[in-house]
């Protein structure tokens, strides 16, 4: 049987059958085959199933395969080359189509250092950016988008009285991804979008027979928009009124970039990528390079200097000459997340 994998807790694995009829689908709990060796399952992916797919209570199945992935979204532990864990590379969630970067506007105040680091993550992994600005009748959005304005970078305004219809269009049919710091309001739009998520969150809670943690992530199906059939599309984004999945991810709170190659990171600003045209050979794109093509773009007006500064601060944290957990943020922005 094909299952989609919706949480993982201590060896445990719980999943939906696909392809999924009814909204209303039992959960089966499975556990690795020895067979699949050292290869992780995360939630997102789709596997294959054998034993007991019932769903009833003791019911234990196992997962025997592992489909190819579409898309890993993958963080550094730490962006701190001096200690083993500091290069822990961890695979977030598997074939996401859009990461959902949830950040306040006010109350706390947007930190764009943690933004730049989920848009590096986001293009690095091929998936979708999708900025989710909430508390909008606390302060107005222009400061941020002005930031971004080269980018193009997709948004939705949220307030707490708003209507969630331009955001679920944005979310149907799709696997997304939700990151956000404390106290933006995250579980408050995940409990919007799915009035059931603080019972189906404590369902998988119960059946892998641990607590769901803050560094777990969990799989929550959105209900059908109208028209649709609800049923489970398992990852991607096909035609139709699917419904869609969120993945609330509360543990990830930062993005280490260790795993992040220099060039892949610079495509993370792609306002910033055709300034290193003129750059030499092989240039670190640093602040003490004198023949860097970046400080010239800048100055003539084609890139924001506070994004420059953020490439590279996000540069040396990788290089692990600084702290990513006390990087400042450029002058008359809010400090950096880490």
């Amino acid at each position: 049987m094909d299952g989609f994998v919706i949480a993982v807790d201590r060896g445990r694995y719980t999943c939906v059958l696909l392809p999924g009829g009814e909204v209303e689908v039992p959960t089966v709990t499975a556990m690795r085959a020895r067979e699949l060796g050292r290869k992780s399952v995360v939630v997102g992916d789709r596997v294959g199933l054998v034993g007991d797919t019932s769903g009833a209570p003791g019911a234990l199945a196992r997962i025997v395969r592992i489909a190819e992935r579409s898309s890993v979204l993958r963080r550094t532990a730490e962006d701190d080359a001096t200690t083993a864990e500091g290069r822990l590379e961890r695979v977030v969630v598997a074939n996401a189509d859009q990461l959902v970067i949830v950040s306040a506007l006010a109350d706390p105040p947007p930190r764009t250092g943690f933004i730049d680091r989920c848009l590096v993550a986001a293009y690095d992994a091929d998936i979708e950016p999708l900025l989710c600005l909430t508390k909008a009748d606390l302060a107005g959005p222009e400061a941020v988008l002005d930031y971004y304005a080269e980018l193009e970078l997709p948004y939705v305004l949220i307030r707490p009285d708003s209507e969630l219809d331009a955001l679920r269009a944005l979310l149907a049919g799709r696997v997304s991804v939700l990151v956000g710091h404390s106290g933006v309001g995250k579980s408050t739009l995940v409990n919007r979008l799915v009035p059931e998520a603080a019972r189906a969150v404590g369902t998988v809670s119960a059946i892998g027979r641990g607590r769901h943690t803050s560094t777990s992530a969990v799989a929550l199906r959105l209900p059908p928009a109208p028209g649709g059939d609800g049923s489970v599309r398992g990852g991607g984004r096909e035609a139709g009124a699917a419904a869609g999945w969120i993945i609330d991810t509360p543990g990830v709170r930062s993005f280490g970039l260790a795993h992040v190659s220099a060039d892949s990171l610079l495509h993370g600003f792609p306002d910033l990528v055709e300034g290193t045209v003129d750059c030499p050979a092989n240039c670190p794109h640093t602040a003490d390079e004198a023949d860097c093509g970046l400080d010239a773009w800048v100055a003539a007006g084609k890139a924001d200097p506070r994004r420059l500064a953020s490439y590279r601060r996000l540069l040396a944290s990788r290089a692990g000459d600084i702290d990513p957990r006390g990087e400042p943020e450029p002058r008359g922005e809010p400090p950096a997340d880490g």
